[in-house]
């Protein structure tokens, strides 16, 4: 049954025995939760447990990540203040202590799991857009976040700094990351994106468009046996010997057929490359691209990577909109766990919106969410409204809008 079919059966019983749960309750029923429930077994998390099931503390990050909670005080606060909502959750504690000591000791792994059982769930239906390119593209690249060292002393970053990095592979089509390695902040990017072995999880004839960070020879000539197309910025100290044309400059400065790096750097790549240098006419600037690819324009080459400024406003869309810089414990575990949470709240509400059709952007979705989360109203009102309008579904008279 379609999520849409799913709710319009709940709206007919809502209307029916004239009650509807909260919009928190409905959100979650987007979750698969039966693949959940196979996580937990699989790493024991609610063994022993009395109260605090992974279930629910899973229900109580989610509540502090859409109501943007800065810390277990307030999270049992809000909850406290609405104590029949979180009764129909399921929740029986919401104990500041207990929340800690699972944040602590539950695995996170059970929420890393979760979130890509949710991202197979995402694809289902997120295939049809209007993107430019018909080859599958995605922007590779990382964000660091900053901590304090003596509060978080497990993310070592410099002597004095600590932070963690969030390497992601995002979808260009669908701005849904299909890959993300959490690390200290000592990792390297391209020793992070190495490990993400993008030559078993990309298919034939997908480009990957990343930065300088990413740059290793033979790393590179794994992708290009594997069919895979790159697109990267040139470092200002890379030996590159041009060696042919590729084809006419046509809306760029060159189009070359090079050799790059020094004689073992072309051990390393002994392919044949491609150099594309731009004048960007607006900001007077030169930019140089280099790639395996062969059949793209060079202005397509151009395209492809001003597209990964996607990922750019993706890293900056959830810093400013999740809580993923500020934390409910300084545990590794507790941190790891709030950030797997966040990232599958984000991919909730984009998973929503994609089916749904929902016609506002998502940050519209996510403050409505929050204005609304433990009101009692059926998810088609929400969807049907925008952020000006949101209040009418604190309005019990308003009248259930279908989607169709």
């Amino acid at each position: 049954m379609s999520v849409l079919n799913h709710y319009q059966t709940l709206t007919g019983l809502f209307r029916m025995y004239n009650y509807t749960n909260t919009i928190f309750n409905q959100l979650l029923t987007f979750l698969p939760k039966r693949r959940f429930d196979q996580f937990v077994g699989q790493h024991n998390g609610d063994r022993y447990v009395k109260k605090l099931t992974t279930w629910n503390q899973l229900t109580v990050l989610m509540y502090a990540q859409a109501t943007k909670k800065e810390s277990l005080r307030e999270v049992e606060t809000g909850l406290m203040t609405n104590p029949g909502a979180w009764y129909h959750l399921g929740i029986k504690t919401i104990a500041r202590s207990s929340i800690a000591d699972a944040n602590k000791r539950r695995d996170a792994v059970i929420f890393e799991k979760l979130f890509y059982a949710l991202l197979t769930q995402c694809k289902e239906v997120t295939g049809d857009t209007t993107f430019s390119f018909k080859n599958p593209i995605c922007s590779l690249d990382a964000t660091v976040i900053q901590l304090c060292l003596s509060l978080f002393d497990w993310a070592h970053y410099t002597k004095m700094k600590g932070a963690l990095k969030m390497h992601t592979l995002m979808n260009n089509r669908t701005t849904i990351p299909e890959l993300i390695t959490l690390s200290d902040g000592k990792v390297g990017d391209v020793t992070a994106g190495k490990a993400m072995r993008l030559t078993q999880h990309l298919e034939k004839g997908s480009i990957v468009v990343f930065d300088r960070a990413y740059i290793d020879y033979v790393w590179w000539h794994k992708l290009h046996k594997a069919g895979i197309t790159f697109v990267s910025r040139v470092k200002k100290n890379t030996r590159v010997d041009v060696i042919g044309q590729h084809a006419e400059p046509i809306g760029v400065l060159v189009d070359e057929v090079v050799l790059v790096g020094e004689y073992g750097g072309m051990k390393k790549y002994p392919e044949h490359m491609r150099r594309v240098r731009y004048l960007d006419k607006k900001t007077g600037k030169v930019y140089e691209y280099l790639t395996n690819s062969t059949t793209l324009s060079a202005l397509q080459i151009v395209e492809v990577y001003k597209a990964r400024w996607q990922i750019e406003i993706f890293f900056k869309w959830i810093k400013q909109n999740l809580r993923i810089k500020t934390f409910l414990g300084t545990s590794e575990n507790a941190v790891m766990s709030q950030i797997w949470v966040a990232m599958i709240y984000y991919l909730l509400l984009a998973y929503i919106k994609f089916q749904t059709k929902f016609n506002h952007s998502l940050l519209e979705l996510t403050r409505m969410a929050q204005e609304t989360l433990l009101v009692r109203r059926s998810i088609i009102d929400l969807l049907s409204l925008s952020v000006r309008t949101v209040q009418k579904v604190h309005d019990p008279n308003v009248i259930q809008l279908s989607l169709m």
